[in-house]
């Protein structure tokens, strides 16, 4: 596993698979794991997957100040990653709250981005609004699942702003595609890989100015492909949607049947979707 200094001397892990151009990844979470990226649905057989480990995640160590987990201040990691690894300008790819951290990136470094792929993107960083509705009306289209009602009832509690401590596990079933033993151990996974402890760091007072990154991406010219999951109510397709008219050159691809994690929920599309922006 080979590491880098950051600006500050923390020093950061990351992790290279696959074969072809390389990819720059960013981990969702926030600050989660990189490995719950694995392989991101067999992209590793078309592209060289560099999947980063925030700090304080991961093979990535525990920085001095602990207000360096804020989400502005992570840009610097992902510059000094780059010159690692000696990209004039790099593919980037971010899932989820990493979405945050990866235009914010593109924000202060548009020349170092060659492509830039959002996937169920988390939306803090350019201050869309995601209603209630937008994620019920979501969940509504799965309202023939087994599972439907408890999780139903739980995710109306928690878009009211009256969450008990059992509501967000209850809504899990609505993260994936299909609720299986596969969903339920990646759910289960992710407790593990994720540091609470700073999440809450990420995005902390100061870490995002919405104004600024819309006025920044707005003259962004790279190809930008922001993918939703069609039945994802982290990151409802109206909302990505808005999301993708941000960018000059944004491309939407609305990934059917999916929920939050599109590569698990089905790989082949997934990947498919992901080569045919890319050409």
């Amino acid at each position: 596993m080979p590491t880098f200094s950051a600006p500050d001397g923390t020093r950061l892990a990351y992790h290279v698979s696959g074969d072809g151009p390389p990819l720059v990844c960013l981990p969702g979470g926030p600050m989660q794991d990189s490995l719950h990226l694995g392989d991101l649905g067999g992209l590793t057989a078309h592209r060289t997957l560099i999947r980063l480990d925030l700090r304080g995640t991961g093979g990535s160590a525990t920085p001095d100040d602990p207000a360096s987990y804020r989400c502005d201040r992570l840009v610097d990691d992902v510059e000094a990653l780059r010159e690692e690894l000696g990209l004039d300008r790099a593919d980037l790819l971010a899932h989820s709250a990493g979405a945050n951290l990866a235009v914010l990136y593109a924000a202060r470094h548009p020349d170092r981005v060659a492509r830039l792929a959002l996937i169920t993107p988390s939306v803090y960083a350019v201050g869309i609004e995601i209603t209630a509705e937008d994620r019920l009306s979501t969940a509504r289209l799965r309202r023939d699942e087994p599972w439907f009602t408890p999780a139903y009832t739980a995710l109306e509690a928690i878009t009211a702003g009256r969450a008990g401590p059992d509501d967000w596990q209850a809504v899990a079933p609505f993260w994936f595609a299909r609720w299986d033993d596969e969903a339920k151990a990646v759910r289960e996974a992710e407790a593990k890989q994720r540091n609470d402890e700073v999440a809450a760091v990420y995005g902390s007072t100061g870490a995002f100015d919405p104004a600024a990154t819309r006025a920044a991406l707005a003259g962004f010219a790279a190809p930008v492909l922001v993918l939703a999951g069609e039945v994802d109510v982290a990151a409802p397709a109206r909302a990505v949607a808005e999301y993708a008219g941000l960018f000059p050159d944004g491309e939407l691809v609305v990934q059917p049947g999916a929920a939050h994690f599109p590569w698990l929920d089905d790989a082949g599309r997934f990947v498919t979707a992901f080569l045919e922006w890319g050409q």
